[in-house]
Protein backbone atom coordinates (compact mmCIF):
# COMPACT_ATOMS: atom_id res chain seq x y z
CA UNK A 1 0.00 0.00 0.00
CA UNK A 2 1.09 3.59 -0.45
CA UNK A 3 0.66 6.63 1.67
CA UNK A 4 -0.84 9.63 0.62
CA UNK A 5 2.64 11.18 1.84
CA UNK A 6 4.43 9.30 -0.64
CA UNK A 7 1.86 10.47 -3.85
CA UNK A 8 2.29 13.84 -5.56
CA UNK A 9 -0.86 15.43 -7.46
CA UNK A 10 -0.24 18.42 -9.53
CA UNK A 11 3.38 18.45 -7.52
CA UNK A 12 1.44 18.34 -3.87
CA UNK A 13 1.55 15.50 -1.60
CA UNK A 14 -1.36 13.86 -1.08
CA UNK A 15 -1.06 14.39 2.43
CA UNK A 16 -1.69 18.01 2.35
CA UNK A 17 -4.16 17.67 -0.18
CA UNK A 18 -6.26 15.29 2.29
CA UNK A 19 -5.35 17.49 5.45
CA UNK A 20 -6.59 20.74 3.37
CA UNK A 21 -9.62 18.72 2.60
CA UNK A 22 -10.30 17.99 6.24
CA UNK A 23 -10.48 21.54 6.90
CA UNK A 24 -12.77 22.24 4.41
CA UNK A 25 -15.25 19.66 5.86
CA UNK A 26 -15.09 20.61 9.27
CA UNK A 27 -15.93 23.88 8.23
CA UNK A 28 -12.32 25.77 9.38
CA UNK A 29 -10.07 28.54 7.53
CA UNK A 30 -7.65 27.21 5.00
CA UNK A 31 -9.99 24.30 4.11
CA UNK A 32 -10.08 23.11 0.56
CA UNK A 33 -12.04 20.67 -0.88
CA UNK A 34 -9.46 17.69 -2.30
CA UNK A 35 -10.59 17.58 -6.13
CA UNK A 36 -8.84 14.75 -7.65
CA UNK A 37 -9.84 14.34 -10.89
CA UNK A 38 -8.54 11.89 -13.21
CA UNK A 39 -6.14 10.76 -10.09
CA UNK A 40 -3.66 7.90 -10.58
CA UNK A 41 -4.07 6.68 -6.68
CA UNK A 42 -3.36 2.66 -7.53
CA UNK A 43 -2.43 1.15 -4.31
CA UNK A 44 -2.83 4.04 -2.25
CA UNK A 45 -3.98 3.49 2.08
CA UNK A 46 -6.96 5.86 2.63
CA UNK A 47 -7.91 3.83 5.58
CA UNK A 48 -10.09 6.15 7.99
CA UNK A 49 -10.10 8.85 5.96
CA UNK A 50 -12.22 11.43 5.71
CA UNK A 51 -13.24 11.71 2.00
CA UNK A 52 -16.81 13.66 1.93
CA UNK A 53 -17.34 15.97 -0.66
CA UNK A 54 -14.20 14.86 -2.18
CA UNK A 55 -13.92 14.53 -5.94
CA UNK A 56 -12.37 11.62 -7.83
CA UNK A 57 -14.69 11.80 -10.77
CA UNK A 58 -12.33 9.26 -12.93
CA UNK A 59 -9.73 8.37 -10.53
CA UNK A 60 -7.84 4.78 -10.36
CA UNK A 61 -8.01 3.57 -7.59
CA UNK A 62 -7.64 0.46 -8.50
CA UNK A 63 -6.75 -1.73 -5.17
CA UNK A 64 -6.97 1.33 -2.91
CA UNK A 65 -7.94 0.71 0.56
CA UNK A 66 -10.68 2.86 1.78
CA UNK A 67 -11.64 0.95 4.58
CA UNK A 68 -13.47 2.59 7.57
CA UNK A 69 -13.30 6.16 5.13
CA UNK A 70 -15.80 8.52 5.51
CA UNK A 71 -17.20 9.28 1.75
CA UNK A 72 -20.42 10.80 1.92
CA UNK A 73 -21.29 12.98 -0.56
CA UNK A 74 -17.85 12.64 -2.75
CA UNK A 75 -17.80 11.90 -6.22
CA UNK A 76 -16.59 8.51 -7.72
CA UNK A 77 -18.15 8.87 -10.95
CA UNK A 78 -16.48 6.78 -13.63
CA UNK A 79 -13.92 5.74 -11.12
CA UNK A 80 -11.75 2.72 -11.03
CA UNK A 81 -12.32 0.99 -7.76
CA UNK A 82 -11.35 -2.57 -9.31
CA UNK A 83 -9.92 -5.27 -6.20
CA UNK A 84 -10.57 -1.84 -3.52
CA UNK A 85 -11.41 -2.41 -0.21
CA UNK A 86 -14.03 -0.50 0.93
CA UNK A 87 -15.10 -2.25 4.31
CA UNK A 88 -17.03 -0.59 6.28
CA UNK A 89 -17.29 2.94 4.84
CA UNK A 90 -20.12 5.09 5.37
CA UNK A 91 -21.01 6.17 1.17
CA UNK A 92 -23.99 7.95 2.14
CA UNK A 93 -25.06 10.24 -0.73
CA UNK A 94 -21.93 9.78 -2.64
CA UNK A 95 -21.72 9.24 -6.04
CA UNK A 96 -20.59 6.23 -7.83
CA UNK A 97 -22.37 6.55 -11.48
CA UNK A 98 -20.87 4.23 -14.25
CA UNK A 99 -17.43 3.49 -11.50
CA UNK A 100 -16.04 -0.25 -11.86
CA UNK A 101 -16.30 -1.26 -8.57
CA UNK A 102 -15.73 -5.02 -9.81
CA UNK A 103 -14.08 -7.62 -7.26
CA UNK A 104 -14.34 -4.94 -4.94
CA UNK A 105 -14.33 -5.27 -0.76
CA UNK A 106 -17.96 -3.14 -0.03
CA UNK A 107 -18.97 -5.32 2.43
CA UNK A 108 -20.61 -3.68 5.65
CA UNK A 109 -20.78 -0.38 4.22
CA UNK A 110 -23.59 2.18 4.29
CA UNK A 111 -24.87 3.47 1.39
CA UNK A 112 -28.05 4.85 1.82
CA UNK A 113 -29.35 7.31 -1.01
CA UNK A 114 -26.23 6.53 -3.03
CA UNK A 115 -26.04 6.75 -6.69
CA UNK A 116 -24.30 3.23 -8.32
CA UNK A 117 -26.35 3.73 -11.43
CA UNK A 118 -24.05 1.71 -14.64
CA UNK A 119 -21.87 1.02 -11.93
CA UNK A 120 -19.67 -2.30 -12.31
CA UNK A 121 -20.14 -4.26 -9.51
CA UNK A 122 -19.51 -7.97 -10.81
CA UNK A 123 -18.70 -10.19 -8.28
CA UNK A 124 -18.06 -7.57 -5.72
CA UNK A 125 -18.64 -8.83 -1.81
CA UNK A 126 -21.79 -6.40 -0.68
CA UNK A 127 -22.69 -8.70 2.14
CA UNK A 128 -24.67 -6.73 4.86
CA UNK A 129 -24.28 -3.48 2.67
CA UNK A 130 -27.15 -1.28 2.58
CA UNK A 131 -28.56 -0.20 -0.33
CA UNK A 132 -31.73 1.67 0.93
CA UNK A 133 -33.02 4.25 -1.41
CA UNK A 134 -30.07 3.63 -3.56
CA UNK A 135 -29.98 4.69 -7.07
CA UNK A 136 -28.61 1.42 -8.87
CA UNK A 137 -30.33 1.23 -12.68
CA UNK A 138 -28.13 -0.38 -15.08
CA UNK A 139 -25.89 -1.75 -12.31
CA UNK A 140 -24.38 -4.92 -12.95
CA UNK A 141 -24.10 -7.04 -9.79
CA UNK A 142 -23.27 -10.46 -11.65
CA UNK A 143 -22.54 -12.88 -9.31
CA UNK A 144 -22.06 -10.65 -6.33
CA UNK A 145 -21.68 -11.85 -2.84
CA UNK A 146 -24.88 -10.14 -1.66
CA UNK A 147 -24.94 -11.84 2.02
CA UNK A 148 -27.66 -10.13 4.07
CA UNK A 149 -27.31 -6.80 1.69
CA UNK A 150 -30.21 -4.57 2.50
CA UNK A 151 -32.19 -3.94 -1.00
CA UNK A 152 -35.61 -3.16 1.16
CA UNK A 153 -36.64 0.21 -0.40
CA UNK A 154 -34.13 0.04 -3.50
CA UNK A 155 -35.83 0.58 -6.78
CA UNK A 156 -34.01 -2.76 -8.74
CA UNK A 157 -35.55 -2.33 -12.39
CA UNK A 158 -32.93 -2.27 -14.65
CA UNK A 159 -29.94 -4.07 -12.30
CA UNK A 160 -28.02 -7.23 -13.37
CA UNK A 161 -28.43 -9.26 -10.47
CA UNK A 162 -28.15 -13.00 -12.79
CA UNK A 163 -25.82 -15.26 -11.03
CA UNK A 164 -26.24 -13.35 -8.19
CA UNK A 165 -27.48 -15.83 -4.75
CA UNK A 166 -30.34 -13.19 -3.21
CA UNK A 167 -31.67 -15.47 -0.42
CA UNK A 168 -30.19 -14.16 2.99
CA UNK A 169 -30.98 -10.36 0.92
CA UNK A 170 -33.34 -8.05 2.93
CA UNK A 171 -35.38 -7.66 -1.29
CA UNK A 172 -38.41 -4.89 -1.81
CA UNK A 173 -41.69 -6.00 -0.86
CA UNK A 174 -43.01 -8.04 -4.15
CA UNK A 175 -39.25 -8.24 -6.12
CA UNK A 176 -39.13 -10.88 -8.59
CA UNK A 177 -35.75 -12.00 -9.86
CA UNK A 178 -35.89 -11.52 -13.60
CA UNK A 179 -36.27 -14.95 -15.10
CA UNK A 180 -37.98 -16.20 -11.66
CA UNK A 181 -41.66 -18.24 -12.25
CA UNK A 182 -44.28 -15.70 -10.51
CA UNK A 183 -46.60 -18.14 -7.99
Amino acid sequence: MKSPKSVRIAGKRLSEILERHARFVRGEEGGERAELTGADLQGIDLTRANLAYANFAGANLTGACLREAKLGSADFSRAKLHKADLRRADMTEAHFSAADLSEALVSGVEAFRADFQDANLRRADLGMTNFRDANVRGANFQNARMNATILRETNLEGADLSGTDLSTALLPRNFVKAGAARG
